[in-house]
């Protein structure tokens, strides 16, 4: 029973560490992808703050779907546009943007649950295995 309970908050800990590297590497397209030389001269401070805003409460999600990824998105734009960090329609650009994401950020999601599935397989089985013995 511990090893499955560990499984799954391993599991759980992997998904978190998973959705924030997709986040990043959604960072990393929007500055070195195809438009990446003109992103990289319009980027300003507020749009890597706002992005890394946006990583920490996908961090803090217990689950990880598109309602939730929008959600997360448009709460932290609110409040860039509440602080008047930046202008209204740069914030919906940058907020419309970090949501056609989320096939990119789904996709490496399922994959990294898929394989945490079958890393957990294993080890139940090896567990298996030593119990009986």
């Amino acid at each position: 029973m511990k090893t499955t309970t560990k499984n799954k908050s391993s599991a759980i800990g992997l998904a978190v560490l998973g959705a924030s590297l997709a986040g990043l590497a959604a960072t990393a397209y929007f500055f070195f992808g195809p438009k990446g030389k003109k992103n990289q001269k319009h980027a300003k401070a507020w749009v890597i703050k706002m992005k890394g805003d946006v990583v920490e409460k996908l961090e803090m999600a217990k689950e990880i779907t598109e309602p939730v990824y929008s959600e997360i998105i448009d709460s932290v734009a609110m409040e860039y546009e509440k602080g008047k960090k930046a202008g209204r329609e740069e914030i919906k650009l940058l907020a419309r943007d970090l949501k056609k994401h989320w096939k990119v950020i789904s996709g490496s999601a399922k994959v990294m649950k898929r394989d945490v599935e079958k890393s957990a397989a294993k080890v139940i089985q090896k567990g298996k295995k030593i119990i009986k013995k």
